[in-house]
């Protein structure tokens, strides 16, 4: 397929724990360097109410995670899922992480709301289905991969139009993808193990209080170069070498 001009917007929904973002950065940051260098990238900070330019002229985009819930319909929320809709139909290349997921799912009609097994954060297991072995982006990826994963809201329902690529026990859509070009990613491959064990350090007393142990969370947090891959294989779309 065409690979399309220009850069890869980032559409920033909000930002990390303060204090992360002052050891590490934030969200925009771990998915720049995870796209890599030959891939530039724009960084729109959609929350902050700044405007979204026309989607002609971009190579892709990629929408970031947030402290904020889709359920709450944020204005520039709203924005976004239309925002979203159109770049889809004009065949731009997107990716939603976390928020991005579920925002985009809304954004086609599909269910958002906390999910009924609670929070899931640390290093879990994500495995991918039969459909995912022919998919653009997440194709020559073994059956079960490590990932990062920190959120309370998931997908419950998906828009008709949408085909699920991975799930796990405590996320029946890890992974979806709207036509050709157009995927979310429930978990978080912009984060490293750091990041990860920083939110469960910082939701302990909620996870606890939910029944998890946040102790052997953070023993189970490690590396998960094969969903961290998930962005690289995206510039790679955006530019046209897959």
């Amino acid at each position: 397929m065409k690979a399309r001009q220009g850069t890869i917007l980032i559409l920033k929904m909000g930002s990390t724990l303060p204090g992360l973002r002052a050891w590490k950065g934030d969200f925009e940051d771990w998915i720049t360097a995870g796209l890599g260098a030959g891939a530039p990238s724009d960084v729109i900070d959609v929350a902050a109410g700044a405007p979204l330019p026309d989607p002609d002229g971009h190579a892709g985009v990629v929408v970031t995670g947030s402290h904020t819930m889709v359920t709450e319909r944020r204005d520039w929320s709203e924005r976004a899922a239309d925002w979203l809709r159109e770049a889809s139909a004009r065949d731009m290349p997107v990716l939603g992480i976390c928020y991005g997921h579920q925002l985009l799912a809304h954004a086609y009609g599909g269910v958002v709301g906390d999910n009924p097994s609670g929070r899931e954060f640390g290093t879990v297991e994500v495995s991918l289905n039969g459909e995912a072995r022919t998919d653009t982006l997440l194709a020559g990826l073994p059956r079960t991969v490590k990932a990062h994963e920190g959120h309370t809201q998931s997908v419950l329902q998906l828009p008709g139009a949408a085909v699920v690529l991975a799930s796990n026990a405590h996320d029946a859509c890890q992974a979806f993808r709207i036509g050709q070009r157009a995927w979310g990613v429930q978990f978080h491959p912009e984060f490293d193990t750091e990041i990860v064990r920083t939110y469960i350090d910082h939701f302990r007393g909620l996870l606890a209080a939910e029944g998890q142990d946040p102790d052997a969370l953070m023993s189970a947090a490690g590396d998960a170069p094969q969903a961290a891959g998930v962005l690289g294989r995206f510039a790679r779309i955006c530019c046209g070498a897959d």
